[in-house]
């Protein structure tokens, strides 16, 4: 071995070695021992997915062995992540964890290093290395970031020109047997480490039973209340016993016992949620703790039950599980007695009246603009009056003040309409994708023909745009603009044929206006007066009608504290429409909004946050959830509908499925001024959905204090490897990462429920440690894509990905599927016999049915497919027999086909599909 061999293997060796707490403190990461060690396991498997995916000859003897010691880190990471353990009180178990954890640090650095050595070998002596051991260093530097072939030539080069020199000396250097370890020492090894693991899973079944004696630990881990998780999660029971009854053998009856005491502790708690509000409001407060733990609890029983850990690990835990279900049923009846014979107040009682009320009223009055009159009609002058030359015209404000509602009255007002012959409307936020934007502008001009656009390059985009403005007088209006960069860019795009046309943008920063032109003009909108706030709320609360005398003082000082925002004042108007026009109800509002406001910079974040403190206990997560989509994303309803359902946040009702719950859910928010409206379809419902940049940075906030919501960002300061999985290990239900340039392995995330990241690498480790992950959605910007474990996600709800369809066998819990796909995707069978899946979606590409399904549907008369799909695109249609295939579909709602052909097929069968789309 040469000595930059040496030194290289010393930098390796460090990636397999756990960090102690003072190398932790260096990097300022203050975690729980057994949390790092936790990521350090799961940050082995993820180099044990690459040997199993590595099918190189030479590891065939020991690849079982290697599945075994898959297994049992498994096991031995869930046990880290069962937090009701008490693993905080056997420092000696945490200690004999942490050393075999390190053993097999030392065994895979070994295995490691021994393959990157053949490379060299091989490089050496033929010039080129063996095409397996390739792929796996390859793997595993991208995993380390680390270019090891860049290592391994200069390894090579400086080994070369050492040889020479030493052989001059008569020294011969050359990599021996002793150095490159056999199999066998391998096998030998990982007997070795197998026969430890026993060993120590004895200590831990010691460590359980004395748990078992100890008082269950009833304190509230999340500040999340899930009432209908439970729903979920008595489904996963169901499945385990109906399915999977081989990994319950000796437990069937635990399993059964705990199905049932789960269901009556969720019957309790959401009947009362579940009927009229008023009722139970005081209730719900004072028994707080009693549901935060009954929350607490059913996601214990979810990790526990669906990270599939061995029976006797059942056979200890089950009754633990089974008693706090049973101390907490005791508190809520022993709460709910002591409150029935105290009496419930009537003020909730009122509030819920208006509740209902309002949930059939699917608007709050539309855009309504008060106190920019005089700035409204001066920018109206500026866009239809003035000079013939293109001019650039701005409205700048702080985030919530009304640009994009002062705009869009100017975008639609009559005499704008019959000014311009052509007129676009597209939003940009912080992040610029030049051609999403030249999409939304064109198909802002021409809506039928957006799918057509998508498939266009931008060059090209630019091109149709220019021709489709020129000699026209033109209004393009482009909201949010963050970056001067943004404007430079677009408007080389605008033809300047001096017919009066023009462009006006919103911005929250004054310099993009004024750097825009020369020439450009700048509107600033400035905070509304304490009447102005008054009159607004006003007319969001009573329309064309008086206030009542007895609500005039109070709603004044309530006006006067919304300091002219014009949102705060639409949230409180919210709010108001809620609890009732009664007196001693706005005055119970404006002591709540004193506390919050007084000297505090965050005031305006603070009035914001009453529209979460008074939505219903069910709305909060959903409310919340809008938090992990990206700034001005337009969310698509049916996307929403169904992550909510992944999540476990809808509740079971009877005669009514959970999509219609779902869209009641969003209706109500909507109702609330908390959700906007973006599009609706030919009948009116909703179609996609915003939410504006203050109210989601409020989302975030609450989400990452409360443990449920976290958004990440990761740049080149990012702690590298397995450390960077441990800064993003936290108890969060959802995590979104917004950008991935250089990893190739998502975070570490034992009690993640939802994943949403876009991903750049050529290659994406899932990692094991997502055991109860139900909503995944996986955007990759490389056609050719390598993905890693993703078959051990076997709960997943909701998956939504770019690239190759994966291997479909294992998702048997699918409700949701979208494929962004660049070539048609043939159906797999096992898609269409799934009883679970309600949707699916191949975008670009299309999809088309398998030779099998087609030859079934023609050779049978009793063909069938599942009765629960209800939509599906694209279908590539290629004959008669497609339409013969949806027929039997007899559940299927909406479908979208592309015709391959121009004959023309009239589809009369499919008359139970309630909207059909065609394109060519």
């Amino acid at each position: 071995m040469g000595i930059p061999d040496i030194k290289f293997g010393q930098e390796l060796k460090v990636f397999f070695t756990v960090p102690n707490q003072q190398i932790m403190s260096l990097i300022s990461l203050n975690l729980n021992p057994n949390l790092v060690v936790a990521a350090f396991i799961n940050f082995h498997l993820l180099m044990v997915e690459v040997i199993l995916y590595f099918k190189a000859g030479s590891i065939a003897r020991v690849k079982g062995s290697i599945q075994n010691l898959q297994t049992e880190r498994g096991f031995l990471m869930t046990f880290l992540g069962d937090t009701a353990m008490h693993l905080q009180h056997n420092k000696n178990l945490l200690t004999d964890i942490e050393a075999i954890v390190k053993e097999v640090g030392r065994f895979l650095y070994f295995f490691f290093f021994t393959i990157i050595l053949l490379v060299i070998s091989m490089k050496k002596g033929t010039g080129k290395a063996m095409t397996d051991f390739e792929a796996v260093v390859n793997e595993v530097g991208s995993l380390l970031h680390i270019k090891f072939f860049n290592l391994i030539e200069d390894i090579t080069l400086q080994t070369t020109k050492e040889e020479d020199g030493y052989k001059k000396k008569g020294i011969k250097l050359e990599v021996t047997k002793k150095e490159i370890t056999e199999s066998e020492e391998w096998d030998l090894a990982l007997s070795n480490l197998l026969t430890k693991f026993e060993l120590l899973k004895t200590k831990i079944k010691e460590h359980c039973i004395a748990v078992s004696k100890m008082p269950s630990d009833m304190t509230p881990k999340t500040l999340v209340v899930s009432l209908f998780i439970v729903d979920s999660v008595l489904d996963d029971l169901m499945d385990l016993i109906n399915n999977k009854p081989g990994k319950i053998i000796g437990v069937e009856d635990q399993i059964a016992t705990l199905h049932k005491e789960l269901m009556s502790l969720g019957s309790s708690v959401t009947d009362m949620a579940g009927q009229e509000e008023a009722e139970h409001e005081e209730l719900m407060i004072q028994m707080r703790d009693e549901i935060l733990q009954m929350s607490d609890i059913v996601y214990e029983v979810e990790y526990v039950i669906n990270s599939f850990p061995h029976v006797w690990y059942l056979t200890l835990r089950l009754p633990q599980l089974i008693e706090k279900i049973q101390l907490i049923k005791m508190a809520i009846k022993d709460m709910k007695n002591s409150i029935d014979v105290a009496g419930i107040p009537e003020v909730a009682k009122y509030q819920v009246e208006q509740v209902s009320s309002q949930s059939t009223k699917y608007h709050v009055l539309g855009n309504i603009v008060v106190g920019f009159e005089k700035v409204a009609n001066e920018i109206l002058e500026q866009l239809v009056r003035g000079l013939d030359h293109l001019e650039i015209i701005s409205i700048f404000g702080m985030p919530g003040l009304g640009k994009t509602t002062l705009a869009s009255k100017l975008y639609n007002d009559p005499s704008v309409v019959d000014h311009f012959d052509k007129r676009s409307w597209c939003v940009v936020s912080q992040t610029y994708n030049k051609k999403i934007l030249l999409i939304e502008i064109l198909s802002s001009m021409d809506p039928n023909k957006r799918e057509t656009f998508m498939h266009i390059k931008a060059e090209s985009l630019v091109e149709k745009l220019y021709k489709t403005l020129k000699e026209l007088r033109y209004l393009i209006v482009i909201d949010d603009i963050w970056d001067i960069n943004v404007c430079n860019d677009l408007k080389r795009y605008f033809p300047n044929d001096k017919t009066g046309s023009r462009i006006l943008f919103t911005t929250r920063y004054k310099d993009v206006g004024s750097k825009a032109s020369p020439h450009s003009v700048i509107n600033a909108l400035s905070f509304l007066s304490a009447a102005e706030c008054w009159e607004l709320l006003k007319r969001k609360l009573f329309e064309d009608k008086n206030c009542p005398q007895e609500l005039l003082n109070i709603g004044q000082k309530i006006a006067t504290s919304c300091h002219g925002l014009p949102l705060a004042v639409v949230v409180i108007a919210a709010v108001f429409a809620n609890v009732g026009k009664k007196e001693h109800l706005w005055q119970e509002v404006d002591r709540n909004l004193s506390s919050h406001i007084s000297d505090n910079p965050n005031k305006f974040m603070k009035i914001l946050e009453l529209s979460h403190e008074h939505l219903p206990n069910h709305l909060k997560q959903c409310f919340i959830y809008f938090g992990a989509f990206e700034e001005d994303e337009e969310i698509p309803v049916r996307k929403l509908i169904s992550l909510w359902k992944a999540e476990g946040f809808i509740k079971k009702e009877d005669q009514k499925c959970l999509e219609d719950v779902a869209l009641e859910y969003l209706m109500h928010l909507i109702d609330r001024s908390l959700v906007l409206v973006s599009k609706r379809s030919f009948d009116r419902e909703v179609k996609t959905c915003n939410f504006h940049d203050l109210l989601r940075e409020m989302c975030l906030r609450i989400g990452e204090e409360k443990n449920f919501l976290k958004v990440v960002k990761f740049d080149d300061d990012y702690p590298q490897l397995f450390l960077s999985q441990v800064c993003m290990y936290q108890h969060h239900h959802s995590l979104r990462i917004s950008e991935s340039h250089s990893r190739c392995s998502l975070p570490f995330g034992l009690h993640m429920r939802s994943l949403r990241c876009h991903i750049r690498v050529m290659t994406t480790l899932i990692p094991s440690s997502f055991k109860v992950l139900s909503a995944l959605e996986f955007r990759r910007s490389r056609k050719v894509h390598i993905v890693i474990g993703i078959e051990n996600l076997v709960h997943l709800k909701y998956l939504a990905i770019s690239g190759e369809l994966p291997p479909m066998e294992s998702f048997h819990k699918l409700e949701f599927l979208y494929v962004d796909n660049s070539n048609i995707v043939e159906i797999p069978d096992v898609l269409l016999a799934m009883m679970s899946l309600r949707h699916m979606h191949f975008r670009g590409g299309g999809c088309c049915f398998s030779e099998s399904i087609r030859g079934q549907a023609t050779k049978e008369q009793n063909f069938q497919l599942s009765k629960n799909i209800q939509s599906m695109s694209v279908i590539i249609i290629f004959d008669e027999t497609t339409e013969k295939i949806l027929r039997c579909c007899t559940n299927l709602h909406r479908v979208k086909c592309r015709l391959t052909t121009k004959r023309h097929y009239s589809f009369d069968s499919l008359n139970h599909v309630s909207l059909v789309n065609f394109f060519s």
